[in-house]
């Protein structure tokens, strides 16, 4: 069993389509999505459907939560409250619902999944450093958990202690638990801006991350072309 397991799409159906590709390129069985399946980008009803369509396990982002209520978004910053906005009002009645039935934290096979935390999964805390991810690993009942949220890629690890190591490839330690961010497929973050996600091979106990090529210039066309806040467009260059 080998799956792909990706997240915080925000709504960039190119990017979504480049890491579906490489994933059938590197003969992925599976998929997972940690939410945020929407926001920002301009193809929440396309990327919503083909995520829907495909029926793989999906767990809730804050970015879906928000587009599928009806709450006041004065408390965002003004650039994500625009787009959410903006979200709402493409999204039918059928599409709100679907978000809104997403379960906060699943179980998949030998791991679990969930969009921020395991701790407060509703509070959509952020983890930056291994001192935020102790906090998790007390309601971390197997030995992975896979999530998004910050857009950056990183790997917590607890054994003696907590330690962050190296996104790149990992080995499964068989006393260790790993607390993963697998990065972000629509609006990456950590200065690389190519769209991320990471491959879990079951039997090898390995866990590969992927850097994938999409087009960036048509994406932005897109979100100019609806207009919303044009810096949406300009980060995506940058990765930021």
């Amino acid at each position: 069993m080998r799956t792909a397991i990706f997240g915080d799409i925000h709504a960039n159906l190119e990017a979504l389509q480049a890491v579906l590709a490489d994933a059938a390129s590197q003969h992925v069985t599976d998929f997972v999505c940690l939410g945020d399946v929407v926001g920002y980008n301009a193809d929440p009803v396309a990327c919503l459907n083909l995520i829907r369509d495909m029926g793989c396990p999906t767990v809730k982002g804050n970015h879906d939560q928000d587009a599928s209520e009806n709450h006041p978004l004065d408390t965002m910053n003004q650039v994500a409250a625009s787009a959410l906005q903006w979200t709402r009002e493409q999204l039918d009645d059928d599409q709100r619902l679907w978000l809104k039935r997403l379960r906060m934290v699943r179980q998949v096979s030998d791991y679990t999944v969930v969009h921020s935390t395991l701790d407060q999964p509703v509070n959509w805390n952020y983890v930056t450093n291994r001192f935020d991810a102790m906090s998790n690993f007390s309601y971390q009942f197997t030995q992975l958990c896979f999530h998004g949220h910050t857009h950056i890629p990183r790997v917590y690890v607890k054994s003696d202690k907590v330690r962050e190591v190296p996104a790149e490839s990992v080995t499964i330690e068989p006393d260790a638990k790993y607390f993963i961010n697998v990065g972000s497929v629509g609006q990456p973050r950590d200065g690389d801006p190519r769209a991320c996600y990471a491959i879990y091979d079951l039997p090898s106990k390995l866990i590969v991350f992927r850097r994938v090529e999409y087009d960036i210039p048509k994406t932005r066309e897109k979100i100019l072309a609806a207009g919303l806040p044009p810096m949406l467009a300009e980060r995506l260059a940058d990765g930021r």
